[in-house]
């Protein structure tokens, strides 16, 4: 495999490197005129993996005047394979620019993309460890930027995102989230109906993401432990997060969404790893049980699990006052003593629709800025995880203070140890 990379340091450091980023370009998009001076929006793809090549196919549906001009990977073959499948899709290629001086590779690469003057929209789909550093340097260049979820790994990270918004909002630029369940109507409908009062009092909420076993990739005989990590980068939780946080965070930020954008004070939990115990599942649990608790008592139960050979489930439910609801991708009902509601409209595909707002607010000069809640909902997620990494009881306070940075010493094409698997009882909090 050959790579076109650079040795890099800590996340730290790149942190204090992306403040020279913005001396670059504060144009950013006014927005009645565009970088390049045009009515085009130029788009660049920082991280080409299966995500990141359908949320630029989804980018270039958004509006008739875009182009992706640039793309940033860490690996090349991955931005040669986005790139061609792109290439592929007859609705969009006609709006692919990318020659080869436009294409970066290694971990300095988003820096030579936020350098153009001429991008006004990243989309930043990298694993979630580099999302604080990538959107803090995008806003900071002045550019508008979709986010996926979920935007950090630890506490430090969450901070730096909400930071970062607050700038993103004083300079008008848009921050859209890949918590994509927000932008469905059926969710926004049936949730709205609940704010409303439909069912009273909610008590309890549950969400649970019951599902199979992912991918796993090969260790190779040329691969360092760097690009063995990158490669396999969901088992671990410097880069993932852990799954419950790079997976479960739609529902937990369905849930919190469900009450009123409240955030629980406090959980507790369990987890482990009972199937995905081999050195090439990294160090992550395989399933994790949380019960969170809101200032006025009531509870969330969080579940979720990757294990093959189990029933399914990806489901969130509300017990209430006066009756229950069912809010998921599939049924939105609403039932009390007087009968039953459901959402029977066909609902849109909410990941197009999230890239349709995004460059609709762009064009209005009414930047979107989902900052606040994709950070919060990101620290609900990592909250669980500490709760069940040490077994002890975590409070909201306590998760957004947190000092544990889970960032590597050195950022390099070398030697990484993988952590020990969390031991609850033992694995401190920090």
């Amino acid at each position: 495999m050959a790579d076109r990379a650079t040795t890099s340091p800590s996340r730290r450091d790149f942190l204090k490197a992306s403040t020279a980023v913005a001396a670059v370009s504060t144009m950013g998009i006014a927005r009645t005129a565009h970088a390049a001076g045009d009515d085009t929006l130029r788009i660049a793809l920082i991280g080409c993996g299966g995500r990141g090549t359908g949320a630029a196919r989804q980018a270039l549906r958004a509006d008739k005047h875009v182009k992706l001009v640039a793309m940033a990977d860490m690996f090349d073959d991955r931005l040669q394979s986005s790139l061609n499948v792109l290439k592929l899709q007859a609705d969009v290629a006609g709006k692919i620019d990318v020659p080869g001086e436009r294409q970066f590779v290694g971990f300095d690469a988003y820096k030579k993309v936020l350098a153009m003057r001429e991008i006004d929209v990243v989309l930043l789909t990298t694993p979630p460890f580099f999302r604080p550093m990538h959107l803090k340097a995008a806003i900071e260049a002045g550019k508008h930027v979709f986010a996926e979820k979920p935007v950090a790994v630890d506490a430090p990270g969450v901070r730096s995102v909400l930071e970062t918004s607050r700038k993103a909002k004083e300079k008008n630029l848009s921050i859209v989230s890949g918590l994509c369940l927000r932008y469905s109507h059926g969710f926004q409908e049936t949730i709205k109906r609940l704010r409303d009062g439909a069912l009273g009092a909610i008590r309890v909420v549950q969400a649970n993401d019951y599902r199979g076993s992912i991918w796993v990739k090969p260790r190779q005989p040329d691969w360092t432990d760097m690009h063995w990590q990158l490669r396999n980068w969901y088992y671990f939780t410097w880069l993932s997060g852990d799954f419950n946080v790079e997976q479960h965070v739609h529902y937990l930020d369905i849930s919190s969404w469900i009450m009123g954008g409240q955030y629980p004070v406090k959980a507790i939990g369990l987890g482990g790893r009972q199937q995905r115990t081999g050195k090439e599942f990294g160090h992550i649990y395989d399933h994790h049980s949380v019960v969170y608790e809101f200032a006025g008592g009531e509870k969330l139960f969080s579940n979720c699990r990757q294990q093959r050979g189990c029933k399914g489930d990806i489901s969130c439910h509300v017990m209430a006052e006066k009756g229950v609801a069912e809010v998921d991708e599939r049924r939105f009902t609403i039932t009390t003593d007087q009968g039953k509601w459901k959402y029977n409209k066909q609902d849109k595909d909410f990941y197009q629709v999230e890239h349709d707002e995004l460059f609709a607010g762009i064009r209005s000069g009414k930047p979107i800025n989902n900052g606040d809640y994709m950070a919060k909902s990101t620290l609900l997620a990592i909250m669980g995880r500490m709760a069940t990494y040490t077994g002890q009881e975590i409070t909201w306070e306590m998760a957004m203070n947190s000092k544990e940075d889970l960032t590597p010493e050195k950022l390099a094409w070398g030697p990484i140890e993988t952590p020990a698997v969390a031991m609850p009882g033992v694995t401190k909090f920090v």
